[in-house]
């Protein structure tokens, strides 16, 4: 029987708020067993863009990438963000070290193609380093991922955190039985975008393409649901969405994701 690792993501709306923060660190720290944190810091960086006068450029949500942009999210994403994290999980006892895709090269990357929008120093994963996830799981140790990888070329890419979590979880499937938690500010997905309680417990391939039909889904949702699905069709165990109450309390309303 293969051992269980959990891969939690979390986005900037919970790192830029430090109580929540704190709560999630308490949480992901007593999280039974084996466990990789992803992270992004979006918020973060755009907040020391405007402080530094440097325009924040998005196309469809998604962040243009320009030479000067990357250098802020090296700093906020493998920097301030990814330490502070390791810092507090330290103060908790959890031993875990903080990584960029560069570190063991751990995420390789290309740059996005050019389709209709240049996106910059944008990186779609080509491959995974699951071998040296293994070597650090084995330790006990905890990887704490940030969203940024490399081409092994020498070129840094900002890379979507959701992404970078289904890939680790695919990557990882073959040694160990892998859940994949998507932990944001709502409870869950939603049917109502203005109520939190109206959450959608369970999503298929079936009820989600009705869900598309209904204009339920859409926007930002779309493509974590997308990696949540292409996290089950590559072995991955368990796919949940939700607020950071339900990795450390089962009960808790969430969506789960299944084929």
């Amino acid at each position: 029987m293969q051992e269980k690792v959990s891969i939690v993501k979390i986005g900037g709306n919970l790192i830029e708020n430090e109580a929540v923060l704190d709560e999630f660190i308490e949480g992901f720290s007593k999280l039974e067993g084996l466990k990789i944190l992803v992270h992004g810091g979006g918020k973060l960086a755009t907040q020391l863009a405007e402080k530094l006068g440097i325009e924040t450029k998005m196309v469809d949500g998604r962040r243009i990438t320009d030479a000067e942009t990357l250098k802020i999210i090296t700093k906020v994403y493998g920097g301030y963000a990814n330490k502070t994290i390791v810092a507090k999980l330290q103060a908790k006892n959890c031993n875990a070290i903080g990584l960029s895709g560069a570190d063991l090269n751990l995420i390789r990357s290309v740059k996005r193609p050019v389709k209709t929008h240049d996106f910059g120093f944008v990186g779609d994963v080509e491959a995974v380093n699951a071998a040296a996830l293994k070597l650090l799981l084995d330790h006990q140790i905890t990887p704490v991922c940030c969203a940024i990888t490399h081409d092994k070329e020498g070129q840094l890419f900002n890379t979507n955190a959701d992404t970078i979590a289904s890939e680790i979880a695919k990557a990882i499937s073959k040694d160990f039985e892998t859940h994949l938690y998507y932990c944001f500010e709502k409870n869950g997905v939603l049917r109502d975008i203005n109520d939190d309680t109206s959450v959608i417990e369970e999503i298929d391939t079936n009820s989600y393409q009705k869900l598309l039909e209904e204009k339920i889904i859409a926007d930002g949702m779309l493509p974590k649901l997308f990696n949540c699905f292409n996290a089950l069709e590559h072995e991955v165990a368990k796919v949940y969405i939700g607020s950071i109450k339900m990795i450390t309390d089962p009960q808790t309303k969430k969506t789960t994701i299944t084929l």
